[in-house]
C-alpha cells in the first residue's frame, strides 16, 4: 500500500479506482475504503480486503446532489428536501438501487445508501472518478474503524489496499444517520446517528 498526501494525489487515486483497485480515503467521520461500486470485481476485492462476506450492505458517497441524480436516480420530494438541508453532512438516504449497481454491494437488497460527505477530499475524489464511490469503514471485519491514517496503514498494509490518501486525522464522532426514503415519501429510521430522526422527519415533511 502506497501512502500519499491526499490533496496532491486525487488523480492517482481515481486511476487506481478505475482499474478496479482499493483506496483508503478520509471522510467527515472516519477513514473508509473506496472502490467503483459498478464493478463486481472491485466489490469482491473490497470484501476480500475487509475479510468479510457480502451479506451486509455497503453505502456510497457522492460529490454532490447532481452526481446522485445522475447515477442513482431521481429523489422523492422528501429526499430532495433532506438532501438540500443536510448534504454535505452525516445523513445517509436509502434509495432505489439502480441496475448499474450489482446486488452483491447491497446484500441482495433493492435499496442503496448514499450521502454527500462534508469532507473536501472525499467529494473531490468522487468528482475525479465521475461517479459515487463506496466508503465502508477502513478496517478488518470485526475490528474497530479508525480516524488515524497511521493506524490504517499499520492494520491494512498487507490486506490488498492499493493506496492511502493521507489527510491526517479525520473528525470522528457519531456515524451518519441512515434513513430509508420510500417513493411515497415515508421515512424509516435504519440507524440512529449524528442527526436526530425527529429533526429529519420534520425537515422532510416541511412545505417549501
Amino acid at each position: 500500500m502506497r501512502r500519499v498526501p491526499s490533496l496532491t494525489s486525487l488523480q492517482a487515486a481515481a486511476d487506481i479506482i478505475r482499474r478496479g483497485g482499493v483506496v483508503a480515503i478520509p471522510t467527515d467521520t472516519l477513514y473508509g475504503l473506496a472502490v467503483d461500486p459498478r464493478s463486481s470485481e472491485a466489490i469482491a476485492r473490497l470484501f476480500a480486503v475487509k475479510g468479510r462476506t457480502a451479506e451486509r450492505a455497503v453505502a456510497l458517497i457522492a460529490a454532490d446532489v447532481a452526481q446522485v441524480l445522475a447515477h442513482i436516480g431521481p429523489l422523492p420530494a422528501s429526499a430532495g428536501r433532506l438532501a438540500s438541508e443536510y448534504w454535505p453532512g452525516p445523513l445517509t438516504l436509502l434509495l432505489q438501487r439502480p441496475s448499474t449497481i450489482p446486488a452483491e454491494l447491497t446484500g441482495g437488497s433493492d435499496r442503496i445508501g448514499v450521502r454527500v460527505p462534508d469532507h473536501d477530499v472525499a467529494r473531490a475524489l468522487c468528482r475525479a472518478c465521475g461517479h459515487p464511490l463506496t466508503a465502508t469503514s477502513a478496517n478488518l471485519s470485526g475490528q474497530p474503524p479508525s480516524d488515524d491514517p497511521n493506524h490504517i496503514e499499520k492494520v491494512l498494509a498487507s490486506s490488498g489496499v492499493d493506496l492511502l490518501l493521507d489527510a491526517g486525522r479525520t473528525p470522528g464522532g457519531p456515524p451518519s444517520t441512515i434513513v430509508d426514503v420510500l417513493a411515497d415519501g415515508a421515512l424509516h429510521l435504519i440507524r440512529p446517528g449524528a442527526i436526530d430522526f425527529d429533526e429529519v422527519q420534520a425537515c422532510a415533511s416541511a412545505r417549501r
